[in-house]
């Protein structure tokens, strides 16, 4: 049997008030005594009555535009996610007269970035949601939106220096050090691990330098911490790769020529970004299974190297519900007025060969 919806004239005549002061207390509105005030916020309480938010707002008659600032999902296939999740939010909050306006950039054109973060400025938007790839030109903008009151949040990148609503997405620093626990454990106690980053401008990407300071400390971590006894003393040697775009003939060289000089002490890859599939060709020719690869995201390329058994492990990033967890982050503030988590993390799920369709299926 269903339960019946708390009526507004329910909590007046519980109260012992007007439907009018009901209204009053509940829009916060006009002038209500205070102990009337308050017996009507025990009556809503006691009848556990939940105002209807979507008449509230058609009753308003009200927009609330959001601007979106992400890479182009047609140039880098991990962007289709947060694409999607952002969409998905979209169609969800339409009927609470949200609108979105996409301001898609390339992740290598920092130009392309300023284009549109100017362009999504100059709308004057109600909020914006922004995966603030390029660290050095994003701040400018954020002292902007501070300054003309848009509330903005990040996903992707967490940005310290920045005064976000609130950030969405995985502890970058977290994730680096996990990748290094995967990539070693179980390892020989000597031997080379790469940091690998693809088409990546370093200097200006929080988010892989912070990996990497994860992925770096977790050695560290490992030095300073004692053996058991009868454990062998670890010698093992972090080197960062920086490779070029992978259409760039170096890329190929620089690969095949650390594959033939490394030889045997190479015991591991980490990939900084969702691009592990670049690698595992390679490593495949070589025949080089032995060679641990982590990298990250279920791409379709990722996902067919990690069946082969030629990437090991692969941390999901929730990359769809960064964007559709952005976007409500944003509607709690502007339609909701529920408090907002300055720090939204998302898990960190490692994903096997055993687990993999699980993920899919879900």
């Amino acid at each position: 049997m269903g339960t019946t919806a708390v009526r507004i004239k329910d909590i007046a005549a519980k109260a012992n008030v007007s439907v009018g002061t009901v209204d009053r207390v509940l829009h916060n509105r006009g002038r209500v005594s205070e102990p009337v005030r308050q017996r009507v916020l025990r009556m809503m309480q006691e009848l556990a009555y939940e105002p209807n938010l979507l008449a509230r707002t058609l009753g308003t008659n009200s927009t609330h535009r959001v601007a979106v600032l992400q890479p182009d999902h047609t140039l880098d296939p991990y962007w289709q996610a947060p694409w999607e999740g952002i969409e998905q939010a979209a169609r969800e909050l339409k009927p609470y007269g949200v609108s979105l306006t996409f301001y898609p950039y390339d992740l290598n054109q920092v130009g392309s970035f300023v284009e549109q973060a100017e362009q999504a400025t100059l709308s004057r938007p109600d909020g914006i949601l922004v995966a603030p790839l390029f660290y050095q030109e994003s701040l400018a903008f954020f002292a902007r939106w501070q300054q003309q009151s848009i509330p903005y949040v990040l996903f992707n990148t967490y940005i310290e220096e920045a005064s976000p609503l609130s950030y969405v997405g995985q502890d970058s620093y977290q994730s680096g050090f996990l990748a290094g626990k995967l990539v070693q454990f179980g390892q020989p106690p000597a031997g080379t691990f790469l940091i690998a980053h693809i088409a990546e401008d370093i200097a200006n990407s929080l988010h892989i330098t912070q990996k990497e300071k994860g992925f770096r400390d977790y050695f560290a971590h490992l030095a300073l911490n004692p053996l058991p006894a009868g454990r062998p003393e670890t010698a093992y040697r972090i080197s960062s790769l920086e490779l070029p775009h992978p259409a760039d003939p170096a890329f190929a060289r620089r690969l095949n020529g650390l594959l033939d000089e490394e030889g045997t002490q190479l015991r591991g890859i980490f990939v900084s970004t969702s691009k592990a599939y670049e690698i595992a060709p390679y490593l495949q020719a070589y025949q080089r299974d032995d060679v641990r690869l982590v990298g990250y995201d279920l791409l379709a390329q990722n996902m067919h190297f990690l069946r082969e058994g030629v990437i090991h492990f692969l941390i999901n990033q929730n990359p769809k519900q960064q964007g559709y967890r952005g976007v409500f982050t944003l509607a709690d503030q502007l339609i909701f007025k529920k408090p907002v988590s300055p720090l939204y993390y998302l898990p960190l799920d490692i994903i096997t060969q055993e687990n993999l369709q699980y993920y899919l299926d879900k």
